[in-house]
């Protein structure tokens, strides 16, 4: 059913979990809002086409977006339950552009922690990153699939001999060894939007 001073509206609808909602509506309000303003203002809006000297009133598109319901739509996107062995693993596979952390840092143990946080610190001024030494190194690999975190840079002993790090893929759970100095221009090449 259109409002009085719609000619059309078009909705923009998303599947969430819970049923259809309408991520955009878009009306086209004719000229009733310039109208309006025009008789309570007594400031006349038209427009006079330069060709033809045609008096005109322009038409409203009202578009109307909600950041929480595209946001929602995001968030549901990207969830999901893998299936595993004997275990879920729940993973928000958020785009890297618009993951909150881009990656996290992980030391392998605790007494790698000091090496950890130079690399964590290094990265800091460029990209929102994560410092997690709590737990078992996959139940922190599990903590930040659930959050959406793309990649994990882990520090083990094998940093201290070859200054090298693991980079984990929180997507493919592949595994690579980048040098410490290369870190940053990984992230950079895969976060950029």
């Amino acid at each position: 059913e259109l409002s009085h001073y719609s000619n059309a509206t078009t909705d923009i609808e998303y599947l969430f979990p819970f049923g259809w909602g309408v991520l955009w509506g878009i009306a086209d309000r004719t000229d009733f809002d310039l109208k309006q303003h025009m008789e309570h203002s007594g400031v006349s809006l038209e427009y006079a086409d330069p060709d033809t000297n045609e008096k005109l009133i322009p038409y409203c598109i009202e578009p109307s977006l909600g950041a929480d319901r595209a946001a929602l739509a995001f968030l549901c996107d990207a969830y999901d339950e893998e299936k595993l062995e004997n275990e879920t693993r729940t993973v928000l596979h958020l785009s890297p552009v618009l993951a909150p952390f881009k990656a996290a840092v992980l030391p392998l143990q605790k007494q790698l922690a000091d090496k950890a946080r130079e690399v964590y610190d290094m990265l800091l001024p460029d990209y929102m990153v994560d410092f997690d030494v709590t737990g078992s190194i996959g139940k922190r690999y599990r903590r930040q699939d659930e959050i959406g975190t793309p990649f994990c840079v882990t520090i083990d002993f094998d940093t201290l001999e070859d200054n090298t790090v693991t980079i984990r893929d929180r997507d493919t759970m592949g595994q690579i060894r980048v040098d410490i100095s290369r870190v940053g221009e990984f992230l950079a090449e895969k976060v950029k939007f």
